[in-house]
């Protein structure tokens, strides 16, 4: 099997052709369809019995952030009151469980807090943000540490949150102890990331969920903290491996060095929100760069049906020491584990650069 040429070789690889930057019109134009697709939806998606899926509490936040990024102050009511049930005592989207993917919810209220005050909202993602390092092992970390290279989202992304709207760099230590040692652990030298210790495959989601996650909590990330510099490092060097195995069509594979591989929207908007991310902070090259993100940017709206549902997203995938596995997982349209990263990747081109301030505690 034809495998692509990793970052040794990518300072001999071409930038992407010139694809014109979209419009700020047409992003919030096809990013408030995607929205309008999460209002439509009846009921949640589920965790089971563990309550709201991590996967629609990430559309949630970036529907909020689009919302907000274009004054759609109708939008942003109506998902509020979608997820006010998260707030009412002894509900059921809220797993009582300790796990990664149960407490990230709580970047919804968090989000809220951060564009409204609201108070509530505040004390429940705070509250959820600190039960996440309630329990800590031998190491340090958080008990609910897995060493699956997505925990670096549902970690990253909360604690990140938490310090927006309080402050307390408490969130930050906890948010930076945790990416270094996944960092240290798991990123190979090709800049890319295994799925897991036993999963030897660079699969595209997990990949994403890293890239994010660095972008995510770098953004506010203060810069005279001491893990800064290694943080930044790991994710310029993922950045480099990312750029030359980007397709002609714009699109990043299933999995992300295997030309035979098929071509996966959620990866995408996520590389491409973590690169957006990087150019308008300055962190990366805009000449280099920029390229990358307004072809991923077309071919995903290219993937969007009439109803917003955006095509080619790989199901929910546990880790497997077996190459066909991921090759031959199925493919969603509408999941929200392709739909968030489409909103995040919207709203940090609308936002123009500008990072969230921290609140005073």
């Amino acid at each position: 099997m034809k495998r692509f040429a990793l970052p040794i070789l990518a300072v001999l690889v071409a930038a992407p052709a010139v694809t014109a930057r979209p419009a700020a019109d047409e992003i919030r134009r096809q990013s408030s369809r995607v929205v309008e697709n999460l209002l439509d939806r009846r009921g949640y998606m589920r965790y089971g019995e563990d309550g709201l899926h991590y996967a629609e509490a990430c559309a949630a936040m970036g529907a909020l952030r689009v919302a907000r990024h274009s004054d759609n102050e109708g939008q942003f009511k109506r998902l509020v009151e979608r997820y006010d049930e998260l707030l009412e005592p002894g509900t059921d989207l809220i797993s009582p469980k300790s796990h990664v993917d149960f407490s990230v919810v709580g970047i919804i209220p968090l989000e809220i807090a951060l564009a409204k005050g609201n108070a509530d909202c505040r004390e429940l993602g705070l509250r959820m943000a600190r039960e996440q390092w309630s329990e800590t092992r031998e190491d340090g970390l958080t008990r609910q540490t897995r060493w699956w290279i997505d925990d670096m989202y549902m970690v990253g992304a909360l604690q990140i949150q938490a310090y927006r709207v309080s402050g307390d760099k408490q969130h930050v230590d906890w948010a930076g102890r945790f990416l270094v040692a996944y960092l240290r652990k798991l990123q190979q030298d090709n800049g890319l990331f295994h799925h897991g210790p036993d999963a030897p495959f660079f699969w595209g989601r997990g990949n994403g969920w890293v890239a994010a996650a660095l972008a995510e909590t770098l953004r506010s990330f203060p810069r005279d903290h001491p893990q800064h510099a290694e943080i930044l490092a790991g994710y310029r060097k993922m950045m480099e491996a990312l750029l030359p195995l980007q397709a002609e069509s714009g699109m990043w594979r299933q999995l992300v060095d295997r030309e035979e591989s098929w071509e996966e929207s959620s990866a995408t908007a996520m590389f491409a929100f973590a690169i957006e991310t990087g150019v308008d902070q300055g962190w990366l090259d805009r000449e280099r760069y920029e390229p990358a993100v307004d072809k991923a940017w077309e071919a995903l709206v290219a993937r969007l049906d009439a109803k917003a549902n955006l095509q080619d997203i790989c199901i929910g995938t546990g880790q497997s020491k077996d190459l066909q596995y991921y090759l031959d997982r199925p493919r969603h349209a509408g999941d929200c584990h392709g739909q968030a990263p489409f909103l995040w990747l919207a709203a940090a081109i609308l936002e123009e650069g500008a990072a969230p301030e921290p609140k005073d505690g």
